[in-house]
């Protein structure tokens, strides 16, 4: 079926226009709505469509609605964009405090009504569950990723033995122990979304159960703007433990790890940096 085809199944409305955008359409309805529609694997809109309902909280960052899914497609709320400042980035760190205190079941717990076996942009992301932070991420987060890029490439061997040795030395490198947060879990810069209404939405999750660190560390991966400012605004609702900015390079890792696995290029020489760094 066509975009088009396909959102006026879903939602029950006639499809005025559809635009590509992209890895997205901009879909205009009968009833006047502009919503947003994107494809996936088998799926993927399913697992897609179970994060943003699950990451919806009191006191959260704002997520776009779900309208509706089906295999393939996943049909959400359009959200215009607009800008933003360091007043709203505090706002964002206050925010994303209350939705990892919503927490999750256990490390690793997929959101109610999600997938086992789903992804992380266009890679595979099992969730597998456990009660210990430490060992599931170095299993289910690290060496699982580590795997595909050596037999991808894209990391080489000195690489692949510095992640061996940070996850030999994972427990004593992963500070105190938390309970599982309630995460985004793909929380780069781009999945930000700067609105209209002045407010900083989160789009695209791979959400499930994991160290609220973690999420914190992808954020800074790739440069967000007035990123200080989100972690003042985190940190005055609920700090971090001592130590945190020296594990910012162990949970860098995993976001790494997939760069890694799905764009090659200098991801690989990347991995290996920040196992050194997280290695101290």
């Amino acid at each position: 079926m066509s975009p088009a085809e396909s959102v006026a199944a879903i939602t029950g409305q006639p499809v005025r226009a559809a635009t590509s955008r992209g890895a997205i359409w901009l879909v205009e309805l009968g009833d006047g709505r502009t919503v947003v529609a994107k494809r996936g694997q088998p799926g993927q809109a399913m697992a897609e469509a179970a994060g943003l309902r699950w990451l919806r909280v009191p006191d959260g960052p704002p997520v776009p609605q779900v309208h509706g899914h089906n295999e393939y497609w996943l049909v959400t709320e359009h959200i215009p964009a607009g800008r933003t400042d360091g007043t709203g980035a505090e706002w964002l760190g206050r925010r994303l405090a209350a939705l990892h205190a919503a927490g999750a079941p256990a490390f690793g717990a997929p959101p109610p009504g999600g997938l086992r076996q789903a992804w992380i942009g266009d890679a595979p992301m099992a969730n597998v569950t456990a009660s210990e932070w430490p060992q599931w991420y170095a299993e289910h987060r690290v060496l699982r990723y580590l795997r595909m890029a050596v037999d991808h490439g894209a990391v080489d061997a000195a690489g692949a033995r510095a992640v061996h040795r940070t996850c030999e030395r994972v427990d004593d490198l992963a500070g105190p122990a938390e309970p599982p947060a309630r995460l985004h879990g793909d929380l780069w810069s781009g999945n930000v979304h700067a609105g209209t209404d002045g407010q900083l939405w989160l789009l695209d999750p791979a959400a499930h159960g994991g160290h609220r660190e973690t999420d914190l560390a992808m954020l800074a991966l790739f440069g967000y703007p007035h990123l200080d400012r989100v972690l003042g605004g985190y940190t005055d609702v609920a700090p971090l433990a001592p130590g945190w900015r020296h594990r910012v390079p162990l949970h860098q890792l995993f976001p790494l790890l997939v760069h890694a696995v799905l764009f090659g290029g200098g991801y690989g020489a990347r991995v290996a940096a920040a196992a050194r760094a997280a290695l101290g």
